[in-house]
């Protein structure tokens, strides 16, 4: 019996991110963005109690006063191990908040005691420095921070921090100048298809472009973010079928599952994993879901020996 059915879009929750260099107005933006949702705002905060500086009004360039939500604040401090983020979404979703915000999801990837250092402290401190073999155990920690966020019930902002991509090239005069190639976000690449929007700020007029956008409410022109933002989010968000719960599915892994994830972390080289990605390919005794997770472990071991 075929398995496929019409599709149809449902309701779903917010997965924003907001991108920008230092200045360009991340916390603000999400902020803002959060109010114009409604409901009760967690803000998990990574930079020393920043955020809490936007919990008074705002005075803006041309006399305009920005007004802050309403919002909770809970201070992440070092290490930044993707664990302590786990535990904050849930923290959240206990406490009954409909929305949360990540200021910043960077520090979780490259701040004091996140993923890359970890890699670092690991590669040293069990495989003599094989920071090959140190990825294969920390890729599936970062990507329960991932799932954290993706399979939470509340709408969840993100803001991450860039920076700016230059080139030094060759003008039709023969001289030489640097031109600016566009903003790349600090964190693990590819993080910007797990989103249902990425903007991209920039410090002059705090405008925002769409670096990624599935609701089609921000082609055009670019344009400040607004509390009316939000609300057209939530329009967008809310305009789907209702969305039926999925069964839970099964957690416990096959004994073939066990014995390729043992001989995955034995793997030595890239010839290695790919061998045991064959293995898994034509194997008969994993279950297509056990083979999609252990393409992704593999995946992930590629990517960083690459």
């Amino acid at each position: 019996m075929s398995g496929f059915k019409k599709a149809e879009r449902k309701k779903a929750k917010l997965r924003l991110a907001i991108s920008g260099p230092s200045g360009s107005g991340k916390t603000m933006g999400a902020l803002t963005i959060a109010k114009g949702l409604g409901g009760r705002i967690a803000l998990m905060d990574t930079e020393r109690s920043s955020a809490s500086l936007y919990a008074t009004p705002i005075r803006l360039g041309g006399g305009e006063i920005w007004t802050p939500p309403d919002f909770d604040a809970m201070d992440i401090v070092p290490p930044f191990a993707p664990e302590k983020f786990i535990e904050g979404i849930k923290e959240a979703e206990s406490a009954g908040y409909e929305i949360l915000i990540i200021d910043s999801m960077t520090h979780e990837w490259n701040g004091s005691g996140g993923v890359l250092e970890l890699v670092d402290q690991v590669s040293r401190a069990k495989f003599s420095g094989n920071s090959y073999m140190a990825w294969s155990e920390m890729t599936p920690r970062h990507r329960k921070f991932v799932d954290a966020i993706l399979n939470s019930s509340m709408h969840v902002i993100c803001t991450l921090r860039s920076k700016t991509e230059t080139e030094q090239v060759t003008d039709e005069r023969g001289k030489k100048k640097v031109v600016k190639l566009g903003m790349k976000a600090e964190t693990r690449d590819n993080t910007d298809y797990e989103f249902t929007t990425v903007l991209e700020l920039v410090h002059d007029g705090h405008y925002a472009t769409s670096g990624k956008d599935r609701t089609g409410l921000f082609n055009g022109d670019p344009k400040p973010i607004s509390e009316q933002t939000g609300k057209d989010l939530l329009n967008w968000l809310n305009s789907g079928a209702e969305l039926k719960p999925e069964p839970p599915a099964p957690v416990e892994k096959s004994a073939a599952y066990n014995a390729a994830k043992d001989a995955l972390d034995k793997c030595k080289s890239l010839s290695d994993v790919q061998t045991l990605q064959d293995q898994v390919r034509d194997s008969k005794k994993l279950t297509s879901e056990e083979k999609m997770d252990l393409h992704k472990l593999c995946q992930g071991c590629i990517e960083a020996m690459s």
